[in-house]
């Protein structure tokens, strides 16, 4: 579990955390470098899923040695299916990581929703509906590595 006591706000008790693949950890299917480590680091705490519809079809050859389970969704209607696995695990032990369209019902269920800007941009709608936007999923896996980044974004 990972507990950051947030300022004017409930303290976080978090539990899992649910990652979007391709535009997230992941640049044309590839895992992009700096993630398998950080990942490796936060399984320590957390219950670790990746949820994606696996476009390029390589989630599985770059993220089988990892400490994660990967839940494969259809290519249609992904975000409602991502939001009902975020409902399924509890919404107030989430915290989500997407950047796409199909992650913003996920975000916004999550008690903690960061969207990545990456490559391929990032969904409007997902912006919206996110507590924290970063520019990398370094920078946002970091934000969990190290939380007290975490409290001086959201203090109230």
């Amino acid at each position: 579990m990972l507990k950051v006591d947030i300022p004017g706000s409930d303290t976080l008790e978090l539990h899992y955390l649910v990652l979007d693949y391709n535009g997230t950890l992941a640049e044309d299917g590839e895992i992009l470098e700096g993630v398998e480590e950080r990942i490796r680091f936060l399984a320590d705490y957390l219950k670790i899923y990746i949820i994606t519809a696996d476009t390029f079809g390589l989630v599985k050859e770059y993220c089988s040695r990892l400490p994660v389970e990967i839940v494969k969704i259809s290519g249609t209607g992904g975000y409602s299916q991502k939001e009902k696995f975020v409902k399924k695990l509890g919404p107030d032990r989430v915290v989500a990581i997407g950047n796409g369209f199909n992650d913003h019902l996920m975000l916004e269920a999550s008690w903690l929703g960061i969207l990545v800007i990456g490559s391929e941009g990032a969904a409007a709608r997902s912006i919206l509906n996110s507590d924290v936007v970063c520019r990398s999923i370094e920078e946002a896996l970091d934000l969990l590595i190290h939380p007290q980044r975490l409290v001086a974004t959201l203090r109230t």
